[in-house]
C-alpha cells in the first residue's frame, strides 16, 4: 500500500477476527519496522513483547474484552534507566516516551501497509502489566497493541 493511503487508512479498531493468525512473516515484519524507529542518541530503550497466548492477553488489560479478540497483541515498554544514565530526568520524563511513541507508531503503521487493523491503547494499568510480562522495575510499558485482522 501507497504511504498515504496508508495514512489515510489508520483508525484504530477494536473488533478482530479472532480466528484468523497474523503470519510470522507479518509479524517481523512489523516488529522490524517498530525497531526502526528514531531513538534519542541511538541508545534503543524500546522492546516489544509479542502476546500470543490467550490467557495473557486476558491478563494485560481485563475490562478490554477486544484485546483478547485480537490474535496477536505487542506491548511497547522501555527501559527508563538506560535513557536516564545518558540525559537524566529528561531522558527518563521525555526521551524514552518519544522513542517509544515513534516505535509505537511505526508498528501500527506498518500493520496497516500489510491490510492489518491494530489500535493504539494507553489506558492500563502500568504495574498490572508490568507484572503479567514480569518486567523489571526499570522497563516501563507504554502502549498495549491489539493486532489482527478486522470483523
Amino acid at each position: 500500500m501507497e504511504f498515504f493511503q496508508v495514512i489515510k487508512k489508520r483508525h484504530c479498531t477494536r473488533s478482530f477476527n479472532s480466528k484468523k493468525p497474523v503470519s510470522d512473516a507479518n509479524l517481523a515484519k512489523i516488529i522490524d519496522a517498530g525497531k526502526k524507529a528514531p531513538s534519542a542518541g541511538g541508545l534503543y530503550p524500546v522492546k516489544f513483547a509479542v502476546v500470543k497466548d490467550q490467557k495473557v492477553k486476558e491478563k494485560l488489560a481485563p475490562t478490554m474484552t477486544f484485546l483478547s479478540q485480537a490474535p496477536v497483541v505487542i506491548v511497547v515498554y522501555a527501559d527508563q534507566e538506560k535513557t536516564a544514565a545518558r540525559y537524566g530526568q529528561r531522558g527518563r520524563d521525555l526521551y524514552v516516551i518519544q522513542d517509544a511513541a515513534a516505535a509505537a507508531e511505526n508498528i501500527f503503521l506498518a500493520a496497516i501497509a500489510l491490510r492489518l487493523a491494530a489500535c493504539w491503547v494507553g489506558a492500563f494499568n502500568e504495574d498490572a502489566v508490568r507484572s503479567v510480562l514480569n518486567l523489571k522495575e526499570s522497563e516501563r510499558p507504554m502502549v498495549i497493541m491489539p493486532i489482527g485482522y478486522p470483523v
